[in-house]
């Protein structure tokens, strides 16, 4: 073969690659192109919207007390376990009030020696009183015989120092009375302390509500402030929920909520924001959010957790799609930086179309859409999870 031959020869392969080349990226074009994808559709409605605040936390009683004792002592008796209702002023715990009733009628017995020796005491004062009249008398008569000299000096000064005897007596009786009067105070104080380490032996409910936890037995030695029981009322519980700092604008008391518990995550119960926490922690960036909760599960424990659902805007009438159709498109601002752009694909006679959106409240399952959409809208996405539409691409609905 000649060189001419050749050449022609190659030149004739390199365009017949090049032609199937062309072939190959037009079958790929026309397959992109025209090749329906399959996709899901989702049809624009009318609705209503909630905009919500979500915050997770734990159940709690407004509430709450640790029934323990004043003195320590051994539990005699425990009348009521976890789960009861109690009233105030009812018995709850018993301890063991054997030495301090001894203790009480040894300091009853002691007053009662105190009384009984200021009224000996008393007799005493009256007896002495008669002897100093007795004396006074005598003295007055002895003055007077000593004047008309029936007397001698001698005798007038035995009179006169009988007479100072008897006052002294008075004095000393007096005293006397005194002295026992203050041990007699001394005696009741001691008793009434008595009294009261015996009211102590007997722990009652300090106001209506319900036992949540028991941690003692009867037998054990408990000491003052050593948990027994675990006490809370339940005209008040709520959901003291962690919310991320950046929704506080938002929040206000009154407010209405939801709760959503774990043991139930398909119901929601109502609630009402009750108080706003003033305090942020300085590593999650979230604060307290009370939640009180209008009704309760049949089951709920004080501690369980809870996810908080807070209203904090409402549109009745509004275009409403799925967050899943709505696809965040990044685009060149005219300042030169990147901003990002909602928006979401028509099915446009069988041919995908791009639309960008105006977004309004954001639901937990939907979106509000004020400009770009119209009711009966038909959305599309693809079915498949690693398709990508793009504007003017055939499409079937699955």
């Amino acid at each position: 073969m000649t060189d001419r031959g050749i050449l022609i020869r190659t030149w004739g392969l390199r365009i017949a690659k090049l032609g199937l080349a062309v072939g190959v990226v037009g079958a790929l074009v026309y397959w992109l192109r025209w090749t329906p994808i399959l996709v899901i559709e989702h049809r624009v409605v009318e609705g209503s919207i909630v905009a919500e605040v979500m915050g997770t936390g734990t159940l709690e009683a407004r509430v709450k007390t640790v029934i323990s004792p004043k003195i320590s002592g051994r539990i005699r008796e425990i009348h009521v376990d976890q789960g009861d209702r109690v009233t105030a002023g009812q018995l709850l715990v018993r301890l063991d009030d054997e030495e301090l009733t001894q203790q009480v009628e040894i300091a009853r017995a002691n007053q009662a020696a105190t009384e009984a020796a200021i009224e000996r005491l008393k007799t005493d004062k009256l007896r002495t009183i008669a002897i100093l009249t007795q004396a006074e008398q005598h003295y007055e008569r002895t003055s007077q015989l000593r004047q008309s000299n029936s007397v001698s000096d001698e005798d007038l000064d035995k009179a006169r120092e009988g007479f100072a005897v008897a006052q002294a007596g008075l004095a000393n009786s007096e005293a006397a009375i005194a002295e026992a009067q203050k041990e007699l105070v001394t005696a009741d104080k001691t008793l009434q302390y008595h009294q009261a380490r015996l009211a102590d032996t007997q722990i009652t409910t300090p106001f209506d509500g319900l036992i949540v936890a028991r941690q003692r037995d009867p037998g054990d030695v408990i000491v003052p402030g050593g948990s027994i029981l675990t006490l809370i009322s339940t005209d008040q519980l709520w959901v003291s929920a962690w919310v991320d700092e950046t929704e506080m604008a938002k929040l206000a008391p009154d407010q209405p909520a939801r709760v959503v518990f774990r043991s139930e995550p398909d119901k929601s119960y109502p609630a009402s924001v009750i108080r706003l926490g003033r305090e942020t922690d300085r590593e999650t960036r979230e604060f307290i959010v009370d939640v009180s909760v209008l009704e309760l599960p049949g089951n709920w424990a004080v501690g369980q957790r809870a996810d908080v659902f807070i209203e904090t805007a409402r549109e009745n009438s509004a275009i409403v799609v799925p967050p899943a159709f709505i696809i965040w498109r990044e685009e060149r601002a005219a300042t030169g930086g990147v901003t990002k752009t909602p928006g979401v694909f028509l099915n446009d006679a069988e041919q995908s179309r791009w639309q960008t959106l105006k977004l309004g409240l954001r639901g937990r399952d939907a979106v509000q859409v004020i400009e770009g959409l119209s009711v009966d809208d038909r959305l599309i996405i693809p079915a498949a999870e690693k398709s990508v539409l793009s504007d003017g691409q055939r499409v079937t609905v699955q």
